[in-house]
């Protein structure tokens, strides 16, 4: 689903809001089993249950979802390539941004989440030749290839690590710059190893060893935190 240029008529909104709930309908699949509720949709995209239902039931209409009232939708094929391309026009701008243009990680995303929806096929392929086909975006989230596979990638949360036990930081949630710029003043970025000194007990701070340095991390933070042991 790729746009020449900026534009703003109808058409081209209309494929944008297709392209943001293919999106979201394929992140919500991927984390749970079954279809995904229409209010577990809106709230994901911020809009009113109506909205949600109404969009739902024209990517139905399109055949790029299969929608049940009172039980879910999920995406078919076309439905999923969508999300898809999608998803690597974003983690591909996001890595641009940052790599090449030296934005923070913590502002690339709200960039990516406009320009995902009008960059040609040719500036895509310009971009990835550009960053050396980057399998990973500044967050260590995987982009999808050019053949639209994503990779399987084993991770755990850094809440589930055991005391003692050291892992790599892998991903992170891109969606809150404040908690980004937490992580990356204390050098805490993914491809780093981390270490679990201590756990404060009933859910409270985890003690992170980073680099010789300690830190401590909240529980809520931590559930957001993507670990390879």
């Amino acid at each position: 689903m790729a746009h020449s240029g900026f534009r703003r008529d109808p058409a081209a909104v209309n494929t944008e809001a297709i392209e943001d709930y293919a999106k979201a309908i394929y992140a919500l699949q991927r984390q749970g089993e079954g279809p995904v509720a229409n209010s577990a949709l809106a709230a994901r995209l911020g809009v009113s249950p109506g909205s949600a239902t109404a969009m739902v039931k024209r990517l139905a209409e399109l055949g790029f979802a299969e929608y049940t009232p009172y039980h879910g939708v999920s995406l078919t094929a076309p439905g999923e390539r969508i999300a898809l391309e999608t998803i690597r026009h974003h983690r591909l701008i996001e890595s641009f941004l940052a790599d090449t243009l030296g934005m923070p990680w913590d502002k690339v995303h709200d960039e990516a989440e406009v320009l995902e929806h009008y960059i040609s096929e040719d500036l895509e392929e310009r971009i990835a030749s550009t960053l050396g086909d980057p399998s990973h975006d500044p967050h260590g989230d995987p982009i999808p290839d050019r053949s639209l596979t994503l990779a399987e990638e084993s991770a755990v949360a850094l809440a589930a690590i055991e005391v003692g036990q050291s892992a790599t930081f892998t991903r992170v949630s891109d969606s809150d710059p404040e908690m980004l710029r937490y992580l990356d003043q204390r050098g805490i970025r993914p491809g780093v190893e981390v270490t679990v000194s201590d756990r404060d007990p009933f859910g409270g701070a985890i003690m992170l060893e980073v680099e010789g340095s300690a830190h401590a991390i909240g529980t809520q933070l931590a559930d957001r935190m993507l670990v390879a042991t």
